[in-house]
């Protein structure tokens, strides 16, 4: 989910950001049993919750494991670019393979995860997808050979 420029900063009291808490615990639990931890009834943190999504706040997703679902290569692609970066990011980020891009200030202009099928499947998205977008100038590829750690409480601190 990100944050598209020219969108205002929503002000989340300590109410909102122990909902978001309960959710990012477990994006399954009811609104009667979040409301019992955060001192609300079950339709104000209804009512909370669809505020937090309908401003962008939040997204309540299944979180997969790439591998259990027969993608056996992720990757993290810096990628080094000319031009204007925002219509660059836009392209990369509609491809079904990207899950991820951020423009970033460093070595790379843009850092890209993809997931992938296949070390083909990675060199074809890199080969003949990636660096062929006017502006890309060069790439480095990082291959995921474990992950450790990949959390998603970082909201709320």
């Amino acid at each position: 989910m990100s944050r598209k420029p020219g969108r205002p900063t929503t002000h989340l009291d300590d109410v909102s950001k122990a909902i978001i808490e309960q959710l990012q615990q477990d994006g399954r639990r009811s609104y009667a049993a979040i409301g019992k931890v955060v001192g609300l009834s079950e339709a104000a943190v209804r009512q909370r919750v669809q505020r937090l999504t309908e401003s962008g706040v939040i997204q309540v997703v299944a979180v997969t494991d790439p591998l259990q679902l027969g993608f056996a290569r992720q990757a993290m692609v810096g990628i080094k670019a000319t031009g204007p970066l925002e219509p660059l990011a836009d392209t990369l980020a509609e491809m079904p393979e990207v899950d991820y891009v951020v423009i970033t200030a460093g070595s790379y202009d843009l850092l890209v995860e993809a997931v992938c099928e296949s070390d083909e499947h990675l060199l074809e998205l890199l080969s003949t997808r990636i660096r062929t977008i006017p502006g890309v100038v060069a790439t480095e590829t990082f291959m995921y050979l474990e992950l450790r750690k990949q959390t998603y409480s970082w909201g709320v601190r």
